[in-house]
């Protein structure tokens, strides 16, 4: 049997191009609204039954399609957004190959439908073939998608249920209203509305919008930004790292306007929330990159899902450092602290009570403005002095109606957490997790500064360790002083540790090496060590940290409040937990039934 060459029927080169571009009913919906958006469409109208399968409709108001063109927009590879290599190469439009509506309609009983700007009547033609027939129909385009996949029974076959199809469907189109806050969506299911976006002008409406679309809890737990450095600029929205998910489900990602995925970006954000998120936790983001259309290659994939940056080393770089700088300068007021007090109530010692001078103060809160006036240095090893023993500068007591962030300190609930009163209501601080997180960022600071200093011990600590583990101290021993330890062998089995970091004045020696070692053995060698120095200097801190049962003035733990207010990512502990949260009067009254 001979095979010759021949040419395949055209009906097959769609359906073949079908099957990279058309995999389920959500990627028609995204190629037929994209090309409305390239159309300059200011709303755009979904409909969909059944999932999508059944029938997809979307109509927007954009400059619509001329008579003439309606059979050319049905064939392959005919565009009106690229015309030359130089086009390509830097592409603005979000569709380009001209390859969407013919393996649609290759795949689907098509019905195009267009009024052309400044046109008097409109135009219909069917996917199969025929001439253009007169319509009724705005200035515009609308595509029906019907039977979606009829005549490739075995395509049709791998289709989900209705509901997972459309959740797929729906998320796209989500993505989509969120990439284009300058055009109004609305998507309807079975003849039931299901959401509708109008334009988003102004950061409220912007945010009123990703409400809609992401949940309220998204915006009151996320942190907005805009920077521009090297002919990049992002902003947009990071979710706090309290905020995080335990899927990747709310990471959105827009490169000019167009929903990417993309590897280098997902590990340069991973890499900004190293510091701060729990272990296999999620962040959530809406975040926008803008860069010349010259800097980026999106004709990598069919459908245009992944891009090529062509400087990838200079836009993960500036992922990392932009986001790395955010999370870094967000305080106690950005996270969910009030912006303003509220008046002030009639009850003597309610929280949220304006702090004033005078015997009109509160007495709790009085107590804890003066207290703080005496605030010392709470890391001090040993039993902490009363305040009224303290020869420290007293710090300035508030201005009228102000108070800091996280308030003034209350009490201490067993030995574990601090309670505190600021103007929206109670604070509560896991006081371990916060110096933790304190000593950490000091740790950090000083070994990018001078180095982190180191105290003799007045008694040097043996401990006994394994042979390995001796080897190993010595082999990085230079290392460990940079850190502030001073470590020598004794014998086989056997370290002596003379000297160890100022911070960690206090800190139990033997139990700090025992778990430094334990990085030692992890990582194996000094360059690997350096490349998790963070991890090196965690333990560090932890051990450097308030141990939970001490008891703390007053004092103590005011000067911790405004340690928290005054660190870099403060609100979480160096393992990602959270360091301290607020519970409004709202949320205490609605636990007392109150004011029902």
């Amino acid at each position: 049997m001979t095979h010759r060459i021949h040419a395949l029927p055209s009906q097959l080169i769609n359906q073949i191009a079908a099957g990279e571009v058309v995999e389920r009913p959500a990627s028609v919906i995204k190629e037929l609204v994209e090309n409305s958006l390239d159309a300059g469409a200011a709303s755009v109208d979904v409909e969909v039954v059944q999932g999508g399968v059944k029938r997809m409709r979307v109509r927007d108001d954009g400059l619509g399609i001329s008579r003439d063109d309606l059979a050319l927009a049905l064939s392959r590879h005919a565009t009106s957004k690229v015309a030359s290599l130089e086009d390509l190469e830097g592409i603005r439009s979000m569709g380009f190959r001209g390859e969407a509506l013919p393996s649609i309609a290759s795949v689907s009983r098509l019905l195009l439908t267009s009024r052309e700007h400044g046109a008097d009547e409109a135009w219909s033609l069917d996917g199969d073939a025929g001439e253009p027939a007169p319509a009724a129909h705005p200035q515009g385009t609308t595509v029906d998608v019907q039977d979606l996949f009829y005549n490739t029974p075995a395509r049709r076959k791998f289709l989900k249920t209705e509901k997972t199809e459309f959740r797929h469907l729906e998320l796209v189109l989500r993505r989509l209203a969120l990439a284009r806050f300058d055009v109004a969506f609305k998507l309807q299911h079975n003849g039931r509305p299901v959401f509708s976006t109008r334009r988003a002008d102004s950061v409220r409406e912007r945010e009123t919008r990703i409400a809609e679309l992401l949940g309220q809890s998204f915006v009151d737990n996320s942190l907005r930004f805009e920077h521009e450095a090297a002919g990049l600029r992002l902003s947009g929205w990071i979710g706090l790292p309290a905020f995080s998910r335990s899927q990747a489900d709310m990471q959105h990602f827009f490169v000019n306007g167009r929903m990417v995925r993309d590897k280098l970006v997902t590990h340069a954000i991973r890499q900004a929330y190293q510091d701060v998120l729990y272990h296999g936790r999620y962040p959530a983001y809406v975040l926008y990159l803008e860069l010349a259309p010259q800097l980026v290659d999106v004709n990598v994939h069919p459908t245009k899902h992944e891009v090529r940056f062509r400087e990838g080393r200079l836009v993960h770089d500036y992922l990392f450092r932009t986001l790395h700088q955010v999370l870094a300068d967000a305080r106690p007021e950005d996270m969910g602290a009030p912006m303003e007090a509220p008046p002030r109530p009639t009850a003597p010692v309610a929280a949220g009570a304006a702090v004033s001078r005078g015997t009109d103060m509160p007495p709790l809160v009085r107590e804890s403005a003066e207290s703080y006036q005496s605030a010392f240095h709470w890391q001090s090893p040993g039993s902490a002095p009363s305040p009224q023993s303290l020869q420290l500068p007293p710090a300035p007591l508030p201005e009228e109606g102000e108070v800091p962030p996280l308030g003034y300190a209350l009490a201490q609930l067993h030995g574990v957490y601090i309670l505190a009163q600021n103007a929206a209501g109670l604070v509560v601080v896991d006081m371990h997790a916060a110096h933790e997180r304190i000593t950490y960022e000091r740790l950090k600071n000083s070994l990018e500064g001078q180095g982190i200093k180191s105290q003799p011990l007045l008694v040097p600590v043996s401990v006994k360790v394994s042979p390995r583990e001796v080897q190993l101290a010595m082999d990085t021993r230079p290392l460990l002083q940079e850190l502030g330890l001073e470590l020598d062998q004794l014998d086989r089995d056997t370290l002596v540790i003379r000297a160890l970091p100022t911070l960690l004045e206090g800190a139990d020696a033997e139990s700090l090496v025992r778990d430094l070692l334990a990085d030692l053995v992890t990582h194996g060698s000094s360059e690997r060590i350096r490349e998790a120095l963070n991890e090196v200097l965690s333990t560090v801190a932890c051990h450097g940290s308030v141990r939970a049962n001490r008891r703390l003035a007053v004092a103590e733990m005011n000067a911790l409040l405004r340690d928290i207010e005054n660190t870099e990512r403060s609100g979480q502990c160096n393992h990602g937990r959270p360091t301290w949260t607020q519970l409004s009067m709202a949320e205490l009254d609605k636990l007392f039934l109150r004011g029902r």
